[in-house]
């Protein structure tokens, strides 16, 4: 039976873990706005997903700058491996936004389709995965 370490640290600053929850909300709410889109084909769902994935992007881009800063603050230890992987998902997460957000600058039915909608499931599931590796907690010290 494994004991629970004593001291546990987040490996998020607390304002990376604000900045990091609009992408988090926002991929999400993209998502749910294009499978709207895609089932009554309104075209304001595929505005409101352009505008989601905009915001997302913007908070993404200082998101992917603090990833990379704070992997270069612990680039030495045991969770330096940590904050690489947290750094390489935050940043195709942000990518697949990127051209995700082309794909919704097109016109009518192409903005969204059945690649604009893999964009959005990849962006959305980028965004969860850095969720879980950022908002968890690593110990301080090894238990034995």
């Amino acid at each position: 039976m494994a004991i629970p370490p004593a001291h546990a640290r987040p490996m998020l600053h607390p304002l990376h873990a604000i900045l990091l929850a609009f992408p988090l909300a926002l991929f999400t709410a993209a998502l749910l706005s294009d499978i709207t889109y895609l089932n009554t084909a309104q075209i304001q769902w595929t505005n409101f997903s352009s505008w989601l994935i905009a915001g997302a992007e913007l908070t993404g881009a200082l998101v992917v700058l603090w990833a990379l800063i704070a992997l270069i603050r612990h680039r030495k230890g045991a969770a330096s491996l940590r904050y690489l992987l947290y750094l390489a998902v935050v940043a195709v997460m942000w990518i697949a936004g990127l051209i995700n957000a082309f794909q919704h600058s097109h016109d009518a039915w192409s903005s969204v389709g059945t690649f604009g909608l893999i964009l959005s499931i990849l962006s959305a599931i980028l965004a969860w995965c850095a969720g879980l590796i950022g908002y968890s907690s690593y110990p301080l010290r090894e238990v034995s």
